[in-house]
């Protein structure tokens, strides 16, 4: 509780909209590229701030690569799925489910 996210691209705070192509999750912290472009080929760092400590903290950075031959790997398709086994929430207000369908 009390944490947000926010990633840094080549030494610049990326402010991502939650769009089809990136998105940033706010309860993992992970950022997921659906359909990578090559002006997405650089250094993110991940850095994670807490208001109730009043303190950010960066991260290592991390190079994402274009593959030459396309493959994806090991990636088979999938759902990720991280749902907490249980889930409460006060009538009219809003609850946010994470899924992401992976693979080629």
């Amino acid at each position: 509780p009390g944490l947000s996210y926010v990633w840094i691209f080549n030494n610049n705070t990326l402010y991502l909209q939650e769009d089809s192509r990136r998105f940033v999750s706010q309860a993992t912290g992970n950022l997921y590229l659906a359909k990578v472009e090559p002006w997405d080929v650089g250094n993110y760092t991940c850095a994670v701030s807490s208001a109730q400590a009043q303190r950010r903290v960066w991260g290592p950075p991390t190079a994402l690569t274009l593959r030459a031959d396309g493959a994806m790997g090991e990636y088979e398709p999938k759902i990720e799925v991280r749902f907490p086994e249980t889930t409460y929430a006060a009538r009219g207000s809003s609850v946010r489910l994470e899924c992401f369908a992976l693979g080629k």
